[in-house]
C-alpha cells in the first residue's frame, strides 16, 4: 500500500483502492458504535453528571406553571402514574423499617427523589459522607432535568407552594445539598443555595432560611450582605426578635470596624454601632451568653456568673420557644467567636451591659414584656429547621409534640394544609381475605369471621405475613443484586434521545 503509484501495476492500485476503502469503512462503522453507545447529558447549573452514575432517563417529574401574576410566577412539580406508583413502593419500604428496601428500590428506579433522600440519611448516619452527597446531587440532577422552560433559578420571581407535597422533596435537596457545601467549607456556594430556597417563598419560609442565612454571611465574611437584609426586613420581619440576627449583625459591624482600608471616623461610627447592638442582644437575650462562654471554654468573670441576670436563673426562665432559639444560635454560630479578639470585645459590652441592667435602663423592662409575650410556642417551620440541621443543642429543646409523632427524614413535619394531589391505595382489604390469611386466623381461639374485631385481627396477622415475606424478598434481592449484568449496548434510536432531552 505505500509503494509509489508508479511503480504499481493497474491491478496493484485497484488492491490498494479497495483496502482503503474497507479500512475507511471499518473506522466510520466503530465511530458510529462510538455514538450510539454514548449518552448526551443535559447541560445543568446546580450540579453536572457524574460518569459512575447510573443512565439518566426520565423518572416521570415534570413542572407545570400554575399562575404568573404580577411578575411572580407560581410553579409546582407533578408526578406522572408510573412515578406514583413508584411512590407507592417507597412508602412500603418506609413501612419496613429495613434500608435495603431502598437500596432494592433504586436499582429499579435509580432516580426516584425520596429514596435517594432517605437512602441519603441512612448512608450519613452510618458516616458515609461521600455517598450521602452522591445521592443528593444525583437527586439535584434528576430535579433540574424537569425544570420548566420558564423557570428560573436567579431571576427571584419563581415561586413554590410547600404545602405540595411533590415540591417538598425539592426544598428538602436543596437544604441538604447547601448543608454539605457548608461542611466542605464552600460557605459562599451554600449562601447563595440559601438565598434560592428563601426566594421560592419568602413570605412563609417553611424551612425557615432566615435561622441559618447569618450564619452562613458571616462564614464567607458577607458582612453587608447580612446588613441590607437586616436593614430591609426588619420593618415587617421584626428580624431583631431572633436572637441570630440580633447578635450576628452586632458581629457584622464590629468585623466592618476592623477593616483596614476605612477611615478613623468610619472605624469610630462602625465599633460604637456594634458595641450597642451587642448590648441590646445581650440584654434581649440573656440566656445566651453562659451556653455561648461553656462552648466556647472560656471561664465567665465572677461578678458576672454570680449576676441575677445572667445567672441560672436567665436559663430556667425562658419560655420554651426562645430557649429553642437560643439553642440553635448558640449550637450552630459559637465557633464564630473563637476568632481572636471577639471574647475581649464581648467581655468589655458584658460588663457595661450589666451597667445598664443595674441602672434600670428602660430597654430593660421592654425586653422583659417581649419575652414573656413573643416566645411561648414556636410556628412549625421553625420546629421543621431544627429536626433539619440536627444540631444537638437544639434538638434537645424541641416539645414534646414535635418529638413524640413519628417524623420520616423525606417530609420531616408535613404542613398541616396539604395539597394532596393523589393519595395512596389501601393495601389491605378487610372485605376480601385471601385463603392464607384466613388460614392464619382459623389459628387463632374464639375465631368468627364475621366479627370485625376478628377482621382486624386477620389484618394484622397478613401484615405480619407480609413482613416476613419482605425480609424474604429483600434477601433474594441482595443475592440478586450481587450478581453483575453487562448493561447492553443502546441501539441507534432517535426516538428513545428525543425522549430523553425534551
Amino acid at each position: 500500500i505505500i509503494l509509489a503509484s508508479h511503480k504499481l501495476t493497474k491491478q496493484d492500485q485497484c488492491l490498494r483502492i479497495a483496502i482503503l476503502n474497507a479500512a475507511l469503512c471499518l473506522f466510520v462503522s466503530i465511530f458510529r458504535s462510538k455514538q450510539r453507545q454514548r449518552q448526551f447529558h443535559r447541560c445543568t447549573w446546580m450540579t453536572v453528571f457524574k460518569e459512575t452514575w447510573p443512565r439518566f432517563s426520565r423518572p416521570g417529574i415534570s413542572m407545570s406553571l400554575v399562575e404568573s401574576k404580577d411578575g411572580i410566577q407560581c410553579f409546582t412539580f407533578e408526578h406522572n402514574r408510573d412515578y406514583q406508583q413508584v411512590q407507592f413502593k417507597f412508602l412500603d419500604a418506609v413501612e419496613s423499617m429495613d434500608p435495603n428496601n431502598f437500596v432494592v428500590l433504586l436499582q429499579l428506579n435509580p432516580y426516584h427523589i425520596d429514596s435517594l433522600l432517605q437512602l441519603s440519611d441512612v448512608c450519613r448516619i452510618q458516616e458515609d459522607q461521600e455517598t450521602a452527597r452522591d445521592l443528593i446531587e444525583r437527586a439535584l440532577y434528576s430535579f433540574e432535568c424537569a425544570f420548566h422552560p420558564v423557570f428560573s433559578l436567579t431571576s427571584g420571581t419563581c415561586r413554590l407552594d410547600y404545602c405540595r407535597p411533590e415540591n417538598r422533596a425539592f426544598y428538602l435537596v436543596l437544604f441538604k445539598h447547601m448543608i454539605f457545601l457548608e461542611k466542605r467549607g464552600c460557605p459562599r456556594t451554600a449562601l447563595e443555595y440559601c438565598k434560592l430556597i428563601l426566594s421560592l417563598d419568602p413570605d412563609n419560609d417553611p424551612l425557615c432560611m432566615l435561622l441559618i442565612f447569618d450564619f452562613l454571611c458571616l462564614r464567607c465574611r458577607e458582612y453587608t450582605t447580612l446588613i441590607r437584609l437586616y436593614e430591609e426586613w426588619e420593618v415587617h420581619r421584626n428580624l431583631s426578635q431572633l436572637p441570630n440576627f440580633s447578635f450576628s449583625v452586632a458581629l457584622s459591624y464590629y468585623h466592618l470596624s476592623q477593616q483596614e482600608d476605612i477611615s478613623p471616623v468610619e472605624n469610630q461610627q462602625l465599633k460604637q454601632k456594634s458595641n450597642v447592638l451587642l448590648q441590646n442582644a445581650l440584654i434581649m437575650f440573656p440566656g445566651a451568653l453562659m451556653p455561648l462562654l461553656d462552648l466556647c471554654t472560656v471561664q465567665p468573670d465572677a461578678v458576672v456568673s454570680s449576676h441575677a441576670f445572667f445567672g441560672p436563673s436567665s436559663q430556667i426562665g425562658q419560655p420554651p420557644a426562645l430557649l429553642e432559639l437560643v439553642s440553635l444560635y448558640v449550637g450552630r454560630c459559637h465557633s464564630l467567636w473563637k476568632e481572636a479578639g471577639l471574647m475581649l470585645w464581648l467581655e468589655e459590652n458584658v460588663r457595661k451591659g450589666l451597667k445598664r441592667v443595674d441602672s434600670q435602663d428602660p430597654y430593660l423592662e421592654d425586653c422583659q414584656n417581649k419575652r414573656k409575650q413573643r416566645y411561648q410556642s414556636a410556628p412549625r417551620n421553625i420546629h421543621r429547621h431544627v429536626l433539619m440541621s440536627e444540631i444537638k443543642e437544639a434538638t434537645a429543646t424541641l416539645p414534646l409534640e414535635v418529638t413524640t409523632q413519628p417524623g420520616m427524614g423525606f417530609d420531616p413535619l408535613p404542613p398541616l394544609d396539604s395539597i394532596v394531589s393523589y393519595i395512596r391505595p389501601e393495601r389491605y382489604d378487610l372485605n376480601a381475605l385471601n385463603t392464607l390469611s384466613l388460614f392464619f386466623r382459623s389459628l387463632l381461639p374464639n375465631f368468627n369471621l364475621q366479627r370485625p374485631e376478628d377482621r382486624q385481627e386477620v389484618a394484622r396477622a397478613g401484615r405480619e405475613l407480609n413482613q416476613e415475606v419482605n425480609r424474604l424478598m429483600v434477601a433474594m434481592r441482595d443475592m440478586l443484586a450481587n450478581i453483575q449484568f453487562r448493561e447492553p449496548q443502546w441501539e441507534n434510536n432517535h426516538e428513545r434521545d428525543e425522549e430523553e432531552w425534551d
